[in-house]
């Protein structure tokens, strides 16, 4: 039974040449090509493919902020020219990757490859990959989110405090609230530690946004942003905050 491929990738002479390599697997079959990660968004939805080879830097959003997006993840291939931290990260999460430029033969290896993976595990891969700070340094400046069908970029500026939800994150700003499929650990790590702070389990906040700290019930206390919303922090999250704040 054939396989359904999407190339995304930027580089139009990138794409051609992963569609003349593919020829020489019949059972795959192309089914479209894409030029920026909005386009590959739609088209994921549209062919619901079993395998993208995904270049990593492309305009708009990266390749893994695409992949983010996606619910349900297909396997992924990527195309990368060398970024340190995007190699790092799928080195350590053993999801396959061709180096720009590749031979033919590189990218034979990596369809065998994925093609002797349970799919199980090779999505398995994909989220952890996904769940890794190291990624690229876009993504500690802005936060991508879907809102209906549209992507919306959040610049990490505009974020006054990060909210769990049940398998999501609220991001809350001024403009509204945005739910993103991450963990509150993987924001933790990511986010600049002299901007934010994790003040209780459910909690991270955006220091500048702070105006005071009420005391709350017990050993709790309260943070008031400059919005008027009111932040938990827990006993821990206090000694942090103290700590950050030097009080």
């Amino acid at each position: 039974m054939s396989k359904r491929v999407l190339i995304i990738d930027d580089e139009p002479l990138a794409r051609m040449v992963v569609r003349e390599y593919l020829l020489d697997f019949p059972d795959l079959e192309v089914m479209a090509e894409c030029g920026d990660g909005f386009e590959g968004i739609k088209a994921v939805n549209q062919y619901k493919p079993d395998l993208i080879f995904l270049d990593v830097q492309m305009p708009k959003i990266n390749g893994f902020e695409m992949l983010e997006l996606l619910d349900p993840q297909p396997a992924v291939i990527f195309a990368t020219a060398f970024d340190e931290y995007a190699i790092k990260a799928f080195e350590a999460h053993a999801v396959d990757y061709l180096l720009k430029p590749f031979s033919k033969d590189r990218l034979h290896k990596a369809v065998e490859k994925y093609l002797g993976q349970n799919p199980i595990e090779t999505k398995k891969h994909t989220e952890q990959l996904l769940e890794s700070p190291a990624l690229s340094p876009s993504q500690h400046d802005r936060i991508v989110v879907k809102t209906g069908t549209k992507v919306k970029i959040i610049p990490v500026a505009d974020v006054l405090y990060l909210e769990a939800d049940d398998d999501y994150v609220s991001i809350h700003t001024a403009e509204g609230s945005f739910l993103k499929n991450k963990t509150m650990g993987f924001f933790e790590q990511t986010l600049d530690p002299r901007q934010f702070v994790r003040v209780h389990r459910s909690y991270i906040v955006s220091i500048p946004e702070i105006t005071r700290i009420d005391p709350y019930e017990k050993d709790a206390h309260l943070a008031i942003l400059r919005s008027g919303a009111k932040v938990p922090v827990s006993k821990s999250g206090y000694t942090k905050l103290k700590q950050v704040l030097g009080i």
